[in-house]
């Protein structure tokens, strides 16, 4: 046998196993639930982020999670993340 013809024959292979298993065959082992200790230990959710003058500010996030510490409505391009 080629390795091709070994790639298509493993190919194969999981295709089936997961036919059977879509088709009602044997189930796999349950999996335990998660435990909620570890999801009661999590921080509730922060409140919206407000300047210490009143005004409310920007809230435009980056893709690393970071908040613009611009005032709302800013006239600048760009923002300023903290």
């Amino acid at each position: 046998m080629s390795k091709m013809d070994n790639l298509r024959a493993m190919r194969e292979a999981r295709y089936e196993a997961a036919q059977k298993l879509a088709n009602g065959g044997a189930a796999r082992p349950p999996v335990p639930p998660a435990t909620k200790t570890a999801t009661a230990k999590a921080a509730p959710a922060a409140a919206p982020d407000v300047a210490p003058t009143g005004e409310t500010l920007c809230g435009h996030r980056n893709m690393s999670g970071r908040t613009c510490t611009r005032e709302h409505g800013h006239a600048a391009k760009s923002h300023r993340y903290s």
